[in-house]
């Protein structure tokens, strides 16, 4: 009986994926926001609680994230990512800035205390790569000249995340300086040790994966980026590093068939990621939090917008690329939840889980809107500005003619 129910409850809830994708194909929008308002509607406080399929939701989203980033490590070598790291470290220092200050800022106004002020800076500050890639592949912008800089910003966050997690788990469990030095020196190896595999022998695990076979091809990539995953999320690195540098140590005619092989499957457990974000979200405890979570999404908003015009015009790329940089780093989601559900467990301060999911869900909807249409509406501004300004000496020549001695001559 209860594998008939969970038979029913996860096709319904594939089914239900596949008619809202369809949905938002027809009026040409990222389908990210209907599957997260699904979430909430089958999820805690919803309309319908799901019971017997919900923990297998929860593992098909953990592999959703993965193969996100792993698809994203696919579109770039591994020249490619340490060339872009030693030219956007700037970019990152100012991301950090913009975005983790405003949030470090609210929680002191809110009163929570500098523990609570440190959690709610990597709130702000860490965009959602999972929903980023998912974003930029609907949109059909992975080829576009910014895409190297907003991935450039996401690694520089994931990587800056091997550093963080270790000090805030340390903070909230109140342990010692040399207790949270240790764990953060491992995690720094272990991030340091998978790159450098990823850079030195690249070509190597290449040739290893490789095979004529897709049925083995697929195999292998799938459960190879799995095991460097969980081995990195083991030893308190991110599961997302770990299956990002396994796509950036796969190149040439390995990554193109792993691509086209991985892809349905990417997609298939990314719509079950995000409704799974929605289905641990109860609606009721939105509300009391909803005008600060709001005013802080705005701020977050705008300073993502100015970092990512910010990098791509300090890597030479075009006005309109510049803006589709900032509009594209807007969305928060997997990191932000991840990070504001260690504060919650350790009962640091009870409004930052509602706070947190809150701002979370308003920048997952607002972030596909902004990476389609922040470039066409500073294009819109921009010509109606420049129009303002050209009618200005059209006034002059007008009433000058009127108010010059000399004009009369020009009319005899």
């Amino acid at each position: 009986m209860h594998s008939a129910l969970f038979l029913i409850e996860f096709g319904a809830i594939i089914l239900g994926l596949g008619l809202l994708g369809r949905v938002a194909g027809r009026f040409r929008f990222s389908p990210i926001p209907l599957y997260l308002l699904a979430g909430l509607a089958f999820g805690k406080g919803g309309l319908l609680p799901l019971g017997a399929s919900e923990e297998f939701v929860a593992i098909g989203a953990e592999i959703g994230v993965i193969l996100l980033l792993l698809m994203l490590g696919l579109e770039y070598t591994a020249s490619d990512l340490v060339s872009n790291l030693r030219t956007q470290y700037p970019a990152g220092l100012v991301d950090f800035t913009l975005n983790a200050v405003p949030g470090a800022l609210a929680a002191l106004l809110l009163g929570w205390g500098p523990v609570a002020a440190v959690v709610l800076a990597g709130v702000t500050w860490i965009s959602s790569s999972g929903v980023i890639a998912k974003v930029m592949g609907d949109l059909g912008r992975l080829g576009n000249r910014e895409t190297p800089v907003i991935l450039s910003i996401l690694v520089l966050e994931d990587l800056a995340m091997a550093v963080y997690l270790p000090i805030v788990t340390a903070l909230l469990a109140g342990v010692s300086l040399a207790a949270g030095s240790v764990t953060l020196t491992i995690a720094l190896g272990v991030a340091g040790a998978v790159l450098f595999v990823a850079v030195r022998y690249g070509r190597v695990i290449s040739r290893f994966v490789s095979s004529d076979d897709p049925e083995k091809l697929l195999l292998v990539v799938l459960g190879l980026t799995l095991l460097v995953a969980g081995i990195a999320q083991q030893l308190q690195v991110s599961a997302a590093v770990g299956a990002f540098l396994v796509g950036i140590a796969l190149s040439g005619e390995v990554a193109e068939g792993a691509h086209a092989l991985l892809s349905p499957l990417r997609d298939l457990f990314a719509a079950v990621f995000f409704v799974f974000f929605g289905l641990h979200t109860d609606p009721a405890s939105i509300p009391p939090v909803l005008l600060p979570a709001l005013a802080l999404a705005v701020v977050t908003a705008c300073t993502k917008v100015a970092t990512g015009y910010w990098a791509a015009r300090r890597a030479g790329v075009g006005v309109k690329g510049r803006w589709r940089a900032g509009g594209t780093l807007v969305a928060r989601g997997e990191f932000s939840i991840v990070i504001a559900g260690l504060a919650v467990t350790a009962g640091i301060e009870p409004a930052m889980g509602p706070l947190a999911t809150a701002y979370v869900l308003i920048l997952v909807v607002i972030g596909p809107l902004t990476a389609r249409w922040t470039e066409p509406l500073a294009a819109r501004l921009t010509r109606r500005r420049g129009r303002t300004s050209a009618a200005v000496p059209e006034v002059r020549e007008r009433v000058d003619p009127a108010t010059d001695p000399l004009a009369g001559s020009h009319g005899h």
